[in-house]
């Protein structure tokens, strides 16, 4: 891996707020949501995990000395991937929660991907909006099943707000079906048939 100062296009002496700019300045630019459909997108990508690396490189060195990421994290000891995210990851595991939901509102909603939905969970979880975070893990669920930090955080978040998943709910999105609202609807229109008899209303269940 290059000099993470040199990737950053910083010096070793730049303050915090110095590298956290640079780092801002170059993910706008390298973004893959910016080059969609574009045959630059590859090497997009692939730029946007060397600035995320050196990001968190220069983080973790400045609060840890030289140390490696320690498996205390809260994050880091389950999570081996790439993150689009590490500035948000960082404050949180500082107990940074207000700045890493300013971040995180900051992301234009339809490009919110599910790593933006596990995050965004974790800072509610972390508050105590158990309910919340759960809808929120839950979408990340959704969006990736196969992320096992997803599913692990969706089930401590279930087992606290005491909520069933269904993973052909809508979580988090606009519009589509809500399979839960739709059996509430026909549960309640059971029970208006029942009060009335059958004789207030012409749906098929009254018949």
């Amino acid at each position: 891996m290059r000099d993470p100062y040199e990737v950053l296009g910083v010096s070793k002496n730049a303050t915090d707020d110095e590298i956290k700019n640079a780092y801002r300045e170059l993910a706008r630019k390298y973004h893959p949501d910016n080059y969609t459909d574009n045959p630059l997108s590859d090497l997009a990508g692939e730029k946007m995990k060397e600035i995320n690396e050196a990001y968190d490189a220069i983080v973790n060195s400045r609060r840890h000395g030289s140390s490696k990421k320690s498996g205390g994290s809260a994050y880091n000891s389950s999570y081996s991937g790439s993150t689009n995210f590490p500035e948000v990851r960082s404050l949180i595991n500082q107990g940074r929660l207000e700045q890493a939901q300013e971040i995180l509102d900051g992301v234009p909603p339809q490009s919110r991907d599910a790593e933006w939905y596990f995050l965004n969970g974790t800072v509610l979880y972390r508050r105590g909006w158990f309910d919340q975070a759960y809808t929120s893990f839950a979408t990340a669920v959704r969006m990736n099943p196969q992320n096992p930090e997803y599913r692990n955080a969706m089930n401590n978040a279930q087992r606290q707000s005491g909520q069933q998943y269904n993973p052909y709910r809508s979580y988090g999105t606009s519009g589509g079906c809500d399979a839960c609202d739709m059996c509430q609807g026909l549960m309640c229109a059971d029970c208006l048939c029942e009060m009335c008899g059958g004789n207030l209303c012409s749906c098929t269940g009254c018949r």
